[in-house]
């Protein structure tokens, strides 16, 4: 029965055996299933004893006994040929399956590169540091180089010269806006729902109820409205056109493109980026009704007002700049979001889970250039008594 050097005892398993053939001449012979399942035994055995006898000069091998073989009996023998070579000690193919040696005279026909083997040892802290550094001022270069090819790509629009469909930029029309309308309802009333319940918790206190509709309807216009159809449409919009970029990225369609001098910018980004600042602003108005309507069924079903009553009071609590200060809100955000999202599709990767990450990253950062730039316009507001 066949014994391999782990001690083994099935014939069936990967193994090998030494022998003396001759002076200087060390014979392997190979027998087993070599496959990956079955694992491969290690060269170690053969490394001490050509060491053990600096007479031996050449290896050779015997494979009578080989079942069956794939690419661990390659890996094998390539370790063998390494050892060998360092040595000094020559190998000869001729005993290995014609197929083996074809793939072993492949794998090593092109040396490897000097540096390609990812160095051992820990990286210092100062090291991740610095590469952390090099990466977030890499990633402000692209970044800034992106937004101003796009706005190159606006004036290009304005002056008649961009170069993009038109049945795609009403298809994404229709995407951003129609198609967004029932996620939309849902959010805006609900948030009108809370808004309404929170306010009624504190204004019952004080015989109030009747302010719940000055803060619903006030908060919808100025800021839940345009904050939250925002939320909605870096999570469901500006996630699809990282997605279809970066797709479009991994099967070379963007470098098509370029090839046949077609800017990338005006073709994909310039339409994505139009359709979500002429539908964010009015999703917003939508929210800012649905919203409204929320609050409505607080009062009326719980406060006990009356449907003109909470209508009235909404009317004159709110001004139409609060209106117009959220109508501007929503459209920086669609632009922040169509940046976003195409910023993160132009920059994936090659892979399939590249495409996943693209659009894990335009969300965040969608969701963060938002609550950024709210607090910044919030602020501005209030230095202009808006």
């Amino acid at each position: 029965m066949f014994m391999d050097p782990t001690g083994r005892t099935n014939a069936s398993e990967a193994g090998f055996h030494l022998a003396r053939n001759g002076a200087g001449t060390l014979l392997v012979r190979l027998a087993g299933s070599w496959t990956i399942a079955e694992g491969i035994p290690s060269t170690a055995e053969i490394a001490r004893e050509i060491e053990s006898d600096p007479r031996i000069r050449r290896v050779i091998f015997d494979t009578e006994n080989l079942q069956s073989w794939d690419s661990s009996l390659l890996t094998f023998l390539v370790k063998l040929l390494e050892l060998c070579r360092g040595a000094d000690v020559e190998a000869v193919r001729d005993g290995l399956p014609a197929g083996a040696r074809r793939l072993i005279t492949l794998a090593t026909a092109v040396p490897e590169e000097k540096g390609a083997r990812r160095a051992a040892g820990t990286e210092t802290f100062l090291s991740r540091i610095g590469a952390g550094t090099i990466g977030i001022l890499s990633g402000g270069t692209e970044t800034l180089s992106f937004i101003g090819e796009s706005f190159l790509a606006f004036l290009r629009l304005l002056r008649g010269k961009a170069r993009f469909r038109r049945c795609d930029l009403t298809l994404l029309i229709q995407d951003c806006g129609a198609q967004a309308l029932p996620i939309v309802s849902l959010i805006s009333v609900l948030v009108g729902l809370i808004l309404a319940f929170v306010g009624a918790i504190q204004l019952r206190l004080f015989g109030a109820q009747i302010y719940v509709a000055d803060l619903v309807g006030i908060g919808m216009a100025r800021e839940m409205g345009a904050m939250m159809t925002a939320i909605i449409m870096a999570g469901r919009t500006g996630a699809a056109f990282a997605a279809q970029l970066g797709t479009m990225q991994v099967n070379e369609e963007i470098d098509a493109l370029r090839t046949l001098g077609i800017s990338p910018i005006d073709f994909l980004v310039l339409p994505r980026m139009i359709a979500l600042v002429l539908m964010l602003p009015l999703l917003c108005l939508y929210a800012n009704l649905m919203g409204i309507l929320g609050g409505a069924m607080v009062g009326v079903g719980m406060l006990d007002l009356s449907v003109v009553q909470y209508f009235n009071e909404t009317r004159d609590a709110i001004r139409l700049t609060d209106f117009m200060a959220g109508l501007f809100k929503s459209g920086v955000f669609g632009i922040l979001i169509a940046l976003s999202g195409c910023l993160r599709g132009m920059q994936c990767g090659r892979s399939s889970s590249a495409v996943g990450l693209a659009a894990t990253s335009a969300v965040v950062t969608g969701i963060v250039a938002i609550v950024v730039a709210d607090a910044v316009l919030t602020v501005i507001y209030d230095l202009l008594g808006i």
